[in-house]
Order: structure tokens, then sequence, then C-alpha cells
């Protein structure tokens, strides 16, 4: 066995053994910087810093495209391989429910998705085979067991999945909370967002930064708006008015909020920088086109502030995902409604600086990089109701190639040429991590 295999295989016991008596915490330093794609879970056990092999892409259905139904595509991202930038295998879960995200389990075994309008979570088994992903585990009673609707963010922690939702089942409004599964998709325990002392009760993205002991959640709005027609959603100002407005800090170990930050215009995808020693994260808004800085302050006291603007925020550019570099010292911005995908050199992250930009579709919603930041990649559907119509309705995977001055694309999947639906979020897999799960205890997600 190889050094790295020895090495995974180690953490993954580590951390087993940790979640067993309850000190999830002690597995966090020694896994706290070990992710490949920047933006999943620091609990991770398994890297691909090297060349990614697959991306997995959750796909939204459509009706009379192809079956209709939400599916999880395959393709073929490695440049050495005589199918790169095709589809090899796309599962369909026979519903339409909004397809959204995804999440790693901590052992990358299982790919765990959900739907927003069903509330549905799908675990596929890519420990097998990386490149023929198995749906084996379909949980379907979240609404009945917690009262929450729309799983949006799946967060590995050792051992577990903590879900975060994006509304409830009493009245679809954007009150709402997390869930705690176990690895084999049982439920543990709910976490409401907190809605008193400053709180909105709003939630979104999860975030956490281990040797902080903190994790930070973000908050967008309920089922009520984001199923909506977004022309109509737009022109009604009551409904303009219930989305989130803050991020929650929260102590780790206790899984309590501790303070709530004010960040008006719907804060969504959160993203701690992975450089050793910093103590910072940033956020972006995506009603006031702002790139929004958590840091502690000279007193050690978590602060929230604007550092700076994405486009014109007249023309509502609405900024959706954005990836930050391993180094921290690069951060990618896409902008839905103008398709543009944006580099903000965070050298200084109290002073952002946008350096490149260039439109990488009509629509762009998800952006993931790899490990060295070399190649970039960009989906198009943001919601099925939100997505643009007629010729401006593109849906693709686009892969780019990036040298640290410009974007250079290197292929296309059109997932309507293809008959798949609409493209949204998008993670990574390789061939190497089979091996790693050699040496490895059995484990299993059932149906």
């Amino acid at each position: 066995m190889s050094t790295h295999e020895i090495r995974t295989s180690l953490l993954y016991r580590i951390a087993r053994f940790a979640v067993s008596v309850g000190l999830c915490i002690l597995f966090a330093g020694a896994a706290t910087a070990l992710a490949d794609e920047t933006c999943n879970s620091p609990y991770l056990a398994s890297l691909i810093k090297g060349q990614e092999d697959y991306a997995y892409v959750w796909t939204l259905g459509v009706s009379g495209v192809g079956d209709g139904w939400d599916k999880l595509v395959t393709i073929d991202v490695n440049p050495a391989s005589p199918r790169y930038g095709k589809v090899l295998n796309s599962i369909s879960v026979g519903a339409r429910g909004e397809a959204h995200h995804m999440g790693f389990s901590d052992d990358r075994r299982f790919l765990w998705a959900g739907g927003l309008d069903d509330s549905k979570i799908y675990v596929f088994d890519i420990g097998a085979d990386a490149g023929n992903p198995r749906l084996v585990k379909t949980i379907g009673d979240l609404p009945e067991r917690t009262g929450f609707v729309g799983p949006h963010t799946f967060y590995a922690l050792p051992g577990r999945v903590l879900v975060g939702n994006l509304s409830n089942s009493k009245d679809h409004g954007g009150v709402t909370g997390m869930a705690l599964y176990n690895n084999r998709g049982d439920l543990i325990r709910s976490y409401p967002m907190p809605s008193t002392n400053g709180g909105d009760g709003y939630g979104y993205d999860i975030a956490i930064n281990p040797q902080k002991n903190v994790m930070l959640t973000s908050s967008f709005t309920g089922w009520n708006n984001y199923m909506r027609n977004l022309g109509e959603l737009v022109g009604d100002a009551e409904a303009m008015k219930h989305f989130g407005n803050t991020v929650v800090l929260w102590d780790l170990k206790t899984m309590s909020p501790r303070k709530v930050l004010s960040v008006p215009g719907s804060p969504l995808e959160i993203r701690w920088s992975l450089k050793p020693g910093d103590n910072w994260a940033v956020v972006a808004t995506a009603l006031t086109s702002k790139i929004w800085l958590i840091k502690q302050d000279a007193s050690g006291e978590w602060q929230a502030k604007d550092v700076a603007t994405i486009g014109d925020p007249s023309k509502i550019p609405l900024p959706v995902d954005i990836s930050i570099a391993a180094d921290g010292k690069g951060l990618w911005v896409n902008t839905f409604m103008d398709g543009k995908t944006r580099y903000f050199d965070m050298t200084n992250p109290e002073r952002p600086t946008q350096t490149y930009e260039k439109a990488t579709g009509k629509q762009v919603n998800m952006v993931s990089q790899s490990w060295d930041g070399k190649r970039v990649y960009i989906a198009s559907s943001l919601l099925a109701n939100w997505d643009k119509a007629g010729e401006s309705d593109e849906q693709f995977l686009r892969g780019f190639n990036w040298d640290g001055k410009a974007l250079t694309q290197t292929f296309e999947v059109d997932f309507y040429k293809e008959q798949l639906g609409r493209a949204h979020h998008i993670k990574l897999g390789s061939k190497a991590l089979k091996a790693a799960y050699a040496d490895q205890p059995e484990q299993q997600a059932s149906r």
C-alpha cells in the first residue's frame, strides 16, 4: 500500500473512532486542510490533488426532454481519456423534484443529492466504481420527520451528513433548519435556525472551520419564492421582503448559535480560506451584488463587513456560486443574469480586487475548480422557474483551462442536445479513490 493510501486509511479509522466516542472535534485538526475541489467539507478523508477523471452533474429533469426525470450525469473530464468531454452514463431517479445540490460523505464513498421541491434525498454509491455511480438509498420522509422542506446543502461530518434546508412544511416560508444523518441515512436529530436575537430563521449554505470551532450558515428564501417564476417574484414587492439577511455563527462542538451577523441581500455560498492560519471566510449576496468578509477582529470577536462590489448592482447581475482558490488568494464568482465568470484577487481579503472577467454563457450558475486551480468547470441552471427562456436557456457543463490570465474553453456537454435536462451542481471524482477504499471497513447505505 502506498504512503497516501496508508494515510487515507488511518484518517478514516481515526474519524470512525472519534465518532464512536462522540469526539468528532478530535478529527478536525487532522483533516482541516484535506480537500480536493476547494469547496468541499474539511472532513473529506480522500483527496484528488492530481487530475480528476469525472464530473458528476446533478441535473433537473425537464418535461419532454429525455425521460423527464432528475438524474445524476457522469462526464469524463480527463484530457488523456478517449472519451474526454463525453457523457459516460446517467442515473434517473424516477421523479422531477427540482434537483439542486450534492455533497460527499466524509469517506467519499457516497454522494448525497436532494430535490428542493419534493424534498427527497438520494444517496449514490460512487466508491465501488467512480465512473458508474449507483443509486442505493432514497430518503423520502424529511418533512414528516423534521418539518423541514427543500434539502439544499449536504455537508460531511465524521460519520455524519449535515443537511441544510431552505423551507418548512407548515407555511413553505423561509424559516427552516438543519437535519443530521449518519452515513447510512438514519436521521439523528434536527437543529432549527435561530429566529430570535437578530436571526431570521432562514437557511442556505453550511461551512465549517474546525480549528476555530466555528460553523457558518447563510440564508436564502423559502419554497413559496424559489418555486415561483422569477419575473413574477421580482414584481411582487411583498414577496421580495422574504429573503434572508443573516449569517449565523455557530459553536461547532455544541451545535448552538453564538452570534447572528447582519449580511443584507441574501447571502448564499460561504467559502473559508483554506490557507493554514487564516481566520476568514467570504460570502456573496445575490440581491445586492456584494462580497462580504467574515473575520475575527483584534479582540477575537467575529464580524462581517462589505468589502467588494460584483459587477454593476443596479443591473442586478445576480451573483450565485463562488469558488475559492486552495491558497486563499483568488475567488471565482459567477453571475447568472449577465452570464459572466469573474476572478477576484484575494491577496488582501479586506480589499478584494476584480482582475478578470469572461462571458462563459448566456446564463451561468455553478463553478468548480481543481485543487491546483488550473481547471474550472461551469454549469448553467439556477432553478427551473428562474432559468432564462428561448435562446438564452442554454443548459451545459463547460470545462476551461486557467493559466492565471485567461479562461480557455476545452469542452462542452450540451444537456439539451444529450436529452438530459438542466445542468446544475458539479462534484468531481477520480478512479484513484477506489484503491484507497480497499483497506477500509465495508460500509453500505441501503434502501
